[in-house]
């Protein structure tokens, strides 16, 4: 495999799994779940930080890099964590249980989350405890959400149908991406 020439090698071993999303923070260590959520150090080491999740999607990191917030789709709750100096994870806790399930999320510079919601068509905006803020509805499953554009104000959202999951083939040639602009600016990590 090449990538822009220069072979690609590996850089960090997750073990078996079926291993879903990622988030960067400021120090470049890298947060992945699935099975697990596994912290990677810049040296390539990796560490288990937290397991026992139902159906982990979607994670972000609070602007002062403290908070890690995970999407639990199947409980329909967001699982944050304290994060330490060295990036390690403690003091889990449920950010917000909400009506929906959860799929990729984002935090906006007032430390609230906008969560994509595949089944509902949505993506919704809360607050920690689970207060309903804002809501933009699209025209089939939201699947993720960014804040980005210039000012970090315009909300990004990957779309496409949804059957359902014994029917994820049939979403083929249905993806959109959706913008609506937001009175909130974006915040944190994954960052535009």
């Amino acid at each position: 495999m090449c990538f822009d020439g220069e072979a690609l090698k590996e850089f960090a071993t997750l073990g078996p799994g079926a291993w879903n999303e990622i988030v960067i923070d400021a120090a470049g260590r890298i947060y992945v779940n699935g099975p697990a959520i596994m912290l990677i150090l810049p040296d390539g080491s990796v560490e288990k930080q937290a397991e026992g999740f139902q159906f982990p999607n979607g994670m972000a990191l609070s602007a002062d890099g403290r908070i890690l917030v995970c999407a639990e789709s199947w409980a329909k709750q967001l699982t944050a964590f304290g994060v330490a100096d060295d990036g390690r994870l403690s003091n889990r806790r449920i950010w917000a249980e909400i009506p929906g399930p959860p799929d990729g999320i984002c935090f906006d510079s007032q430390e609230a989350i906008w969560y994509a919601d595949v089944p509902n068509a949505c993506c919704r905006r809360v607050r920690e405890g689970g207060e309903l803020l804002d809501e933009v509805k699209v025209d089939r499953g939201a699947f993720s959400c960014m804040l980005g554009g210039d000012d970090r104000s315009t909300l990004f959202i990957t779309t496409a149908q949804w059957f359902g999951m014994d029917r994820m083939s049939e979403m083929a040639g249905t993806g959109q991406i959706v913008s609506v602009d937001v009175s909130v600016t974006g915040a944190g990590w994954p960052f535009n």
